[in-house]
């Protein structure tokens, strides 16, 4: 048996014994003693279990040594006080004294270090509050030649109360000058429009604007300090030492796992209301388009949630409660009344029965359009959008973006389309094996990505099925936002030379492959109630490309290169800290595609000559030197007139690029004749429509990509 596995059982007879001793441990928590007592064995147990989770199971694992104490610890420091707002530099350097002893801490199943951390960040919480409080009370000095960092690794710990006061200060007057100003901007555009509107003077406004950042800060302590509980605390804990091993390595408390799948699945059991906090109260934000609220009819946006019943239940006062909590009580299984009393903004209150039904974000799925060139006037193209590689791992029922790009595919076929623009922009990724089921859908049979193990042990995913769903011309949109399974399918299409690759300098360069480990699982009965610890998801394998490169850290790199406004701006996988090192291996067997594009050389040619003629790009290349600049400038001004002088020149600068992407350009845009009644049946769904077919006429991407198909079929001629 591996060590740590004999250390870990061990552990668990340590703690059954601790548990029996407890005088509440059969039943309920009554005291706050024992309240304590067992969120500090709970702690170490789940420190122990997701240590030796990752000792065992991921693909790299660090020596737990004095080399990732000291990365432990410094991620953990800004994790608690990212803006060195809170601790002083003697709490600092209390901690400071387990910076190489965090492995020991976690081996010997101790929490001394986060224990004191906890009390030094409670501690100086109340007397933050006051700063904060106190320097809102009266106007700040905006005559005052000062300026602010805004980068806080510049910064040093405050050595005092005194030298905290004045970090918030200066931190609250920059925030007040920043809402005078806009506020002023707004007043003067509105009274641009109308001689009527009554013009505020500047006392007026930095009075509005001090009490609005007063309001926010004390909904942020409330939220965030006041509601926090242990699992919160631990949870900033574990995944400070996660992200030492790598960037996408994290914990999930239970409530964190569902919304998770939720957004992984686009699906989720419910009401169908987008919900936030205001006040005390949950507030309505949004309503889903065809779910359960949506159909029942009187629940709105803006309205106040005040309780929550179940069925015919006693309803539950869920003022001041924390939101997850409320979420939870709204959430629930398919069938089931909920009933909500709520609060219209007139003053009304009603009680809202709702029964709940599976809700569908229909955002989240692929979808698709027909789009041509109004110039020339050329052959139709399909337009895809595939935000995710969404896939529903808890219903085998339940959609996939594997057999939704099939369909997609099928509407496409059966209107005779020849050509197709997939969209991967911001797509981040999601189910590895629905990027090769989507890889498939492209090529005949043959190998689409490799995937290797911390063993280095390679497995080949290949696409069984020698159908070619779809062999005309095809281009895949990419940028900067483009990861993981975006990379794969793109990289796979780029080296059978299916496509041409089209956007910004390289995708995010994500070349790692996560699972979720239930920690639930590996707990003996007897530890049953200290159940529900939540999820590991750990890096388990690293992917490569069929020619044996990997795409960590690099990205995919089109064959067409469009500018954006990172273009200037290191940004990526690259960048992280921790990130896995990018290396290759051997490249496997694969035949070019039967449809492979003839000439990229003369296609990227006709692009950069119509970039240079392109006033939309050439702004935009503008617009990425200006941030670059900016990006090295983190001091401002905190004197109003230099202030405004500095925004107004920073504006009078921008004025000239808010013009990129208002334009509509010549396209043409219709839905497919499959889904023409399904835009057309419901009204909020038909003015989506609307707007997103807008979207796609003002895109300079979507046009680009429109003439590049144009190139690819004169080359083919």
């Amino acid at each position: 048996m591996h060590m740590r596995n004999h250390k870990l059982m061990y552990f668990f007879g340590l703690l059954f014994w601790a548990i029996s001793i407890l005088v509440s441990a059969q039943s309920s928590l009554e005291t706050q003693a024992e309240k304590e007592i067992f969120d500090n064995q709970k702690n170490k147990l789940l420190s122990n279990v997701v240590v030796a989770t990752l000792e065992s199971a991921h693909y790299q694992p660090r020596p737990i040594d004095d080399s990732l104490s000291a990365n432990f610890f410094s991620e953990y420091l800004k994790s608690i006080d990212r803006t060195k707002k809170f601790l002083l530099q003697e709490d600092v350097d209390l901690l400071n004294q387990y910076r190489y002893q965090l492995d020991d801490q976690l081996l010997n199943d101790q929490l001394d270090f986060f224990n004191l951390s906890t009390q030094l960040v409670e501690k100086r919480n109340p007397q933050v509050q006051k700063i904060y409080q106190d320097l809102l009370a009266q106007p700040f000095d905006y005559s005052a030649k000062e300026t602010i960092e805004l980068d806080s690794d510049k910064l040093p710990y405050s050595k005092n109360l005194d030298e905290l006061k004045d970090s918030w200060r200066q931190a609250l007057k920059y925030q007040v000058i920043s809402q005078v100003y806009a506020a002023t901007k707004m007043q003067e555009k509105a009274a641009a429009k109308s001689d009527t509107v009554k013009v505020k003077t500047f006392d007026q406004l930095e009075k509005e604007a001090r009490a609005s950042i007063l309001k926010r800060h004390n909904e942020w302590f409330h939220r965030m300090i006041d509601q926090s509980n242990n699992t919160d605390k631990i949870s900033v804990y574990i995944n400070a030492l996660l992200v030492t091993f790598d960037p996408h390595t994290s914990y999930f408390p239970p409530k964190a796992k569902d919304d998770f799948d939720i957004q992984f699945s686009g699906t989720v059991e419910g009401i169908g209301a987008t919900l936030s906090s205001k006040d005390g109260y949950v507030r309505v934000m949004e309503i889903v388009p065809g779910s359960p609220s949506w159909k029942q009819g009187e629940l709105k946006a803006e309205d106040l949630i005040m309780k929550v019943g179940q069925g015919n239940k006693e309803a539950i006062d869920v003022y001041d409660m924390r939101l997850d909590d409320a979420v939870q009580m709204i959430r629930g299984p398919k069938g089931t009344e909920v009933r909500l009393t709520i609060r219209k903004p007139d003053g009304r209150v009603l009680i809202v029965p709702i029964i709940r039904d599976k809700v569908v974000r229909e955002e989240t799925y692929a979808k698709s359009a027909v789009i041509a060139d109004k110039t020339t006037q050329g052959q139709e193209i399909a337009y895809v959008y595939l935000p995710s590689f969404y896939s529903d791992f808890n219903d085998p029922n339940g959609r996939n973006s594997g057999s939704d790009m099939k369909k997609e595919i099928e509407k496409i076929r059966n209107e005779g389309i020849q050509n197709i623009i997939l969209d991967l922009r911001n797509n981040g990724g999601g189910s590895l094996m629905d990027a090769v089921d989507i890889a498939g859908l492209f090529i005949s049979s043959g190998p689409v990505v490799q995937v290797k193990d911390g063993k280095g042990q390679v497995q080949v995913l290949s696409d069984n099925d020698s159908k070619v769903y779809f062999d005309g011309n095809l281009v895949i949109l990419v940028n900067s936002f483009s990861a993981s399974a975006s990379e794969i399918l793109a990289a796979a299409m780029q080296d059978y030379r299916r496509a041409v690759i089209v956007g910004t300098k390289s995708t995010y360069g994500k070349g790692t492959v996560q699972r979720f480990s239930e920690l639930d699982r590996m707990l003996p009965s007897r530890l049953n109630q200290y159940k529900e610890l939540g999820s590991l998801k750990f890096t388990m394998q690293k992917f490569y490309r069929i020619n044996g490169g990997a795409t960590q850290k690099k990205g995919v790199i089109p064959e067409i290169v469009l500018p954006d406004i990172y273009s200037y701006i290191d940004f990526g996988e690259k960048e992280e800290e921790w990130a896995m090192p990018w290396d290759e291996i051997k490249a496997v067997a694969y035949n070019v595609s039967s449809t492979a594009i003839p000439d990229f050389n003369s296609i990227e040619q006709k692009s950069k000559e119509r970039l240079a003629k392109s006033s939309p790009f050439s702004l935009l290349n503008e617009k990425a030197l200006q941030i670059k600049e900016e990006t090295n400038l983190t001091t401002e001004p905190l004197n109003y007139e230099e202030f405004v002088k500095l925004q107004n020149q920073q504006e009078l600068e921008s004025k000239k690029f808010g013009e990129i992407g208002k334009e509509e350009l010549p396209i043409s845009v219709r839905n497919l004749s499959a889904d023409k009644s399904y835009f057309e049946s419901d009204t909020t769904r038909k003015e989506i429509n609307i707007d997103w077919q807008k979207s796609i006429r003002k895109d300079i991407y979507i046009y680009e990509a429109i003439k590049v198909i144009e190139d690819i079929q004169a080359e083919k001629k």
